[in-house]
């Protein structure tokens, strides 16, 4: 990043000789997409011959299971005897995001030297060299994306390329671009531009989020460390050998970011289905005939909760209100300033919390369950209320000792 402030011109001139923009953000997207897919392929060989010691098939069959779980990662469905999968393993599709974050910040450090510097940029002069760097990223990335969809294809598969490629593009624009423009040093010309109250916000709703995150994922965990017998059972019942056993576990937790979702619906109090015509909330569970998935084992016992788990709905709004808190703390701004950012920044966790649910959801086979996940809409206002009520009582706090420690300047000032 402060390779575009201090940088010469004619050492930015050398480098973009030296590396073209072209080049490298195409490369940089194919290399994004294509490790994730490598760890994956490996994983598949792997299993194929665990599974059976490679008496059945040949290694292809495997690398093909793992191209598609890939293509599952980034949205495009499959096929199995004849019901279609479209719940999304939402792990597969954090290890794309890390990969192409990774890679997009080294790909925005290759180019920073391209195009205006940071005087220049601060003038108003036109820059597209993180906008151009960001459609070659993406370019190399989907090119790869169709070449996987057409060798994994086939009639029992049927894996959606527009959802790939619609998928590609959104995590194009939502982590790799981000990460381009901070590795080239943009994003700091361009965010000095923005209000301190909107800074102030943004740094309030990515706390948020990523702490709701992180407390719904440690409630998922108790919930199955405390059903690990039961989870035990059901593996048992597929009579798995070690190996198959620590490969169907690794399948599992491909769901984890899917089940923290889930809980985090669970908290904010709509809950969730698991099959059409259930409801998995703190106020009632309503249950069907279940696969013999060990990760359900965390479900409730169906019925009516016990009374307590009904506190655990204070959670969220608790901790937007700390979050808030201890992010506006230290900030510079006025009380009015403190209270928007909280407020704000609640409300964009919170609706940033139900967009990750809508997706966390889909269907996972045939009849009634081609109904399973978080019920978007109740989340939504969910969400939006207790992240947004909780992070504007955290600011207010802020605001009121902001508020009693300036009452004392002002009393002795007119003394």
């Amino acid at each position: 990043m402060t390779s575009l402030l201090t940088r010469p011109d004619h050492a930015r001139a050398d480098a973009a000789r030296q590396r073209p923009l072209v080049l490298v953000a195409t490369l940089g997207g194919v290399l994004a997409a294509l490790g994730p897919l490598v760890v994956l392929l490996a994983v598949g060989v792997i299993g194929w011959f665990a599974s059976d010691a490679g008496v059945h098939g040949a290694p292809r069959d495997g690398m093909r299971v793992a191209a598609l779980a890939w293509l599952a990662g980034h949205g495009s469905g499959v096929t199995v005897l004849g019901a279609r999968i479209t719940i999304v393993p939402l792990g597969v599709t954090a290890l794309a995001a890390w990969s192409m974050w990774r890679l997009g910040h080294r790909v925005g450090d290759a180019v920073s030297g391209h195009g205006p510097d940071a005087d220049r940029i601060s003038d108003g002069e036109r820059d597209l060299t993180v906008p151009t760097a960001i459609t070659l990223f993406f370019a190399g990335y989907a090119v790869v994306a169709v070449v996987v969809a057409a060798l994994a294809a086939g009639s029992s598969a049927a894996p959606s390329v527009p959802r790939v490629l619609a998928w590609t593009f959104l995590l194009t624009a939502s982590v790799a671009a981000p990460a381009i423009a901070v590795g080239s040093g943009r994003a700091a010309i361009w965010t000095s531009f923005a209000p301190a109250t909107v800074r102030a916000g943004a740094a309030v709703a990515g706390a948020v989020l990523s702490r709701l995150l992180a407390v719904s994922a440690v409630l998922f965990l108790v919930a199955l460390v405390a059903s690990f017998d039961e989870a035990a059972t059901m593996t048992s019942r597929l009579h798995p050998s070690p190996s198959e056993a620590a490969l169907y576990a690794l399948v599992n937790a491909a769901f984890l970011p899917n089940a923290a979702l889930f809980a985090a619906s669970w908290l904010l109090g709509p809950g969730f289905a698991v099959g059409g015509a259930t409801l998995v909330s703190p106020g009632a569970v309503v249950l069907g005939p279940l696969p013999v998935v060990p990760l359900l084992a965390a479900l409730p016992a169906a019925g009516t909760p016990a009374g307590w788990t009904g506190v655990l709905m204070a959670l969220p709004p608790l901790v937007a209100a700390v979050v808030a808190f201890r992010v506006l703390r230290h900030r510079l701004l006025t009380w009015e300033q403190i209270a928007l950012a909280g407020c704000g920044g609640g409300l964009v966790a919170g609706v940033a919390l139900a967009v990750l649910a809508s997706v966390s959801g889909g269907a996972a086979g045939p009849g009634r369950m081609r109904f399973v996940g978080p019920f978007t809409r109740d989340v939504l206002v969910h969400a939006v209320t207790a992240c947004g009520v909780g992070a504007l009582l955290g600011a207010s706090v802020v605001s009121l000792l902001l508020w009693r420690a300036a009452r004392p300047r002002t009393d002795a000032a007119g003394d």
